[in-house]
């Protein structure tokens, strides 16, 4: 029977890149791996909706879509009693 271990990923300088784990392994970090990733994900939404703050493409976009949603917005929205 064969017995599986790491096996480790190197790059063309010997630099270790990456590494292979027995599924029994990598069972035990799977969960942590998971929300790292998730985390990981989140932040770079948030970096993104900050930068879109200052972004001119973004706000012209913003803007002229604003504007196209304005006459419907007046039909809907409860004008003042």
């Amino acid at each position: 029977m064969a017995t599986l271990k790491r096996q480790f990923i190197t790059d063309a300088a010997g630099t270790t890149i990456g590494i292979l784990l027995p599924i029994d392994e990598f069972a035990l970090v799977a969960e942590t791996l998971e929300q790292r990733i998730a985390g990981q994900r989140t932040e770079a939404l948030l970096r993104q909706m900050e930068a879109a703050a200052h972004d001119p493409l973004f706000l012209a976009d913003l803007t002229e879509a604003m504007a196209d949603l304005a006459p419907g917005d007046a039909d809907w929205w409860e004008h003042g009693a």
